[in-house]
């Protein structure tokens, strides 16, 4: 075998660093757009944020300065002019500042807490988010309970150990084998100290299945307003409804009423007046104590009519508006010191990043705008009268009209909302597959206005003879719609309704 050098020429299409970072800036959210920015504007000292009410705040600091300083002529002259010289004018008039500025007036008379305070003082109060109310987290309130609770110290420190395994719907999810494991304990102090935290608040609290919370929550019903057990009334007589917690779940769930009294030998009305009673207990008993932190969506365009004419405005509300710091601006353009390579070097670095960040952000609206006014002119029907009128629409179609690759279109509306009289929707809901007719002379459906009619027939249906799939599809055909008995069950899954069966309602 011969080794040789051979020179070949050929073509490729290679992403430079810069175009794989504006294609990630491309798909980025409006909350993801902001930490990028901000993380920026950290690490690139030529890049600051334009201050928009600079212009605005100077004029009203030089009418302020002019205000005061006519306010102190007149109150030097009217001392002039007082017939007391015993008495100064301040004591006559404390509301008046007959020297300094307004901000040393205040820095040096603030209150806080009744007594005078200095400016060094007030930055030591702590911030006003630290002194907001936290709410009580569900481990926080059962260890709050286990220390009113009289037990040993090695107890306590097991049940510490239960209560840190709980989660947040309130089930213990690990096994008291490793609890024990891990606390070096036998298992039988264990369960005595789970039986001991599943007495705590809320009913049904360190449960390991959705049976024993049921369970606990019973045992919590059988109990009068002093604590003492108490007998049971109605359908817990008999212990019909703990039999069906145990046993029967899975047929309750799917509504077998029928099935559960011939297996219980009992009627089908003592089994859906236990069943209220189940209805009535809590399957998450952690649910009141879980906090979580819901964000508000603000919109990245909003769509608006104006002179009959529909308008795609951007926001830029809440995002940095970037620009080149005009001081290291003019150090670059002077001369730098000849040891001062590696500045220079640094200086251009991070002069070029900033260019290519503002140029990306710009080229990012841009393409936002152009997708947006895409959509708004294949969908007008839709923001004219409704989702009855939405039209099927497809990548490729906006891809197409703008110019773009569908990988591009793809990005862009990706995680972005739009605020229209409709409502605020994501950019995704545009985008859906088409249903055929049995009249080829009408357009075509979209799907979503598929799902919207299901939504609607199962709404004013029979809670007692609930629609089947088979029904709901025959219905749409008679509409002059082609679907399937499994695009309907599909549907219906999709927008969360159970079936006819878990509808169905027999009293």
């Amino acid at each position: 075998m011969k080794m040789r050098l051979d020179l070949r020429l050929s073509q490729k299409l290679i992403m430079t660093p810069q175009l794989q970072q504006a294609i990630k800036l491309l798909q980025l959210s409006r909350l993801e757009l902001q930490q990028t920015l901000s993380q920026h504007l950290m690490e690139n000292p030529l890049l600051e944020e334009v201050q928009t009410d600079t212009e605005v705040e100077e004029p009203e600091a030089d009418a302020a300065e002019e205000w005061e300083q006519s306010q102190q002529s007149k109150g030097t002259s009217e001392q002039q002019e007082s017939p007391e010289s015993g008495k100064s004018e301040d004591a006559e008039k404390p509301d008046e500042i007959s020297q300094g500025s307004w901000d040393d007036y205040f820095d040096n008379d603030r209150i806080a807490g009744g007594r005078e305070s200095s400016p060094s003082n007030q930055e030591e109060l702590p911030s006003y988010e630290q002194t907001l109310a936290k709410p009580t987290s569900l481990e926080e309130h059962l260890l709050w309970q286990l220390a009113l609770t009289e037990m040993s110290d090695t107890e306590k420190m097991i049940a510490r150990a239960i209560i840190g395994n709980i989660d947040d719907d309130g089930y213990m999810r690990t096994s008291i084998e490793d609890i024990a494991a891990d606390a070096k304990v036998p298992t039988e102090s264990v369960e005595s100290a789970l039986r001991q935290v599943q007495s705590f608040d809320p009913a049904g609290v360190g449960a390991r299945d959705l049976p024993e919370c049921l369970l606990i929550q019973l045992g919590f019903l059988d109990r009068n307003s002093v604590g003492t057990p108490a007998r049971r009334s109605g359908s817990l007589k008999g212990s019909l409804v703990e039999s069906i917690v145990r046993f029967h779940l899975k047929d309750l769930e799917k509504k077998q009423y029928a099935r559960v009294a011939k297996a219980l030998d009992t009627t089908v009305e003592a089994v859906v007046e236990a069943m209220h009673v189940i209805e009535g207990l809590e399957p998450k008993p952690g649910r009141p104590y879980f906090s979580a932190n819901n964000y508000a969506i603000i919109p990245d365009v909003f769509v608006v009519k104006n002179e009959g004419e529909w308008t795609v405005l951007l926001n830029d509300d809440g995002l940095p508006r970037l620009r080149i710091s005009p001081y290291y601006k003019q150090m670059m353009s002077g001369s730098l010191k000849e040891d001062s390579d590696a500045a220079r070097v640094y200086m251009d670095e991070k002069y070029r990043g900033a260019q290519w960040l503002i140029r990306s952000i710009e080229q990012r609206n841009k393409t936002i705008l152009k997708v947006v006014r895409s959509i708004v002119k294949f969908q007008e029907a839709f923001f004219e009268k409704g989702v009855q009128h939405l039209k099927p629409l497809v990548l490729k179609q906006v891809a197409e009209d703008i110019g773009m690759h569908e990988s591009t279109i793809s990005r862009v509306t990706a995680n972005k909302y739009m605020y229209c009289p409709q409502g605020m929707l994501e950019l995704k809901f545009f985008f859906n597959t088409a249903l055929q007719r049995t009249d080829q002379s009408q357009d075509a459906l979209s799907s979503v206005t598929v799902r919207e009619m299901i939504k609607n027939m199962i709404a004013e249906e029979d809670t007692q003879h609930p629609l089947k799939d088979e029904e709901i599809a025959a219905k749409l055909q008679s509409h002059q719609i082609i679907i399937a008995r499994r695009t309907v069950a599909k549907y219906r899954s999709e927008v969360n309704i159970p079936s006819a069966s878990q509808r169905k309602r027999f009293f």
